[in-house]
């Protein structure tokens, strides 16, 4: 399998947690504007940190499983996790936040 194929696996098995807690529980805009500017910070910072990591030879990826599409030197795959995490955790806090309006 490739680094695709498992980031794109990982993605959409998170993706209908988002989808029930946004379905069910209707966030404001300020909710959304809270999620995206979390995921862009995410991916920044991934770019960057990523980067990092490569040009210290911490890890390397074996090129033959990847698509061949860098930012930085951070593999285009390496952006299925944060966008994953921006997936699960806003969802389950969304699930797990009580509503006010449901007290009254």
């Amino acid at each position: 399998m490739t680094y695709l194929g498992l980031s794109a696996l990982f993605v959409a098995l998170c993706t209908p947690l988002m989808l029930v807690a946004v379905l069910w529980r209707r966030p404001s805009r300020r909710w959304w504007a809270a999620t995206g500017l979390t995921l862009a910070s995410l991916v920044v910072l991934t770019a960057v940190f990523d980067s990092v990591m490569i040009a210290a030879d911490l890890f390397r990826f074996d090129e033959s499983r990847l698509v061949g599409w860098f930012v930085g030197l951070a593999p285009v795959e390496d952006f299925a996790w944060p966008v994953a995490a921006v997936l699960v955790v806003p969802a389950v806090v969304l699930l797990l936040t009580r509503d006010d309006r449901e007290q009254q």
